[in-house]
């Protein structure tokens, strides 16, 4: 039986996560449903929560000049 620490961290025993095709590292949703019971599954990486992930990536205007080049092409 697994325990919740004082930081409210959860180990979860790796038969199931083998059995629910999940591993160390992925991204999963934590959805409370009644008392005493909760669901994690697969978090899924979708256009609203990957937008904005590579900002920064690029310096300013870099974006920009790579669009006026193309179109002198």
């Amino acid at each position: 039986m697994a325990k919740i620490s004082t930081k409210n961290q959860v180990t979860i025993p790796v038969a199931a996560l083998e059995e629910a095709g999940l591993r160390a590292g992925d991204r999963v949703v934590v959805e409370a449903l009644e008392e005493g019971e909760l669901r994690i599954r697969r978090g899924e990486l979708g256009f609203e929560s990957a937008f904005g992930v590579l900002t920064g990536a690029y310096p300013p205007g870099y974006l920009e000049q790579l669009d006026r080049e193309d179109a002198e092409r």
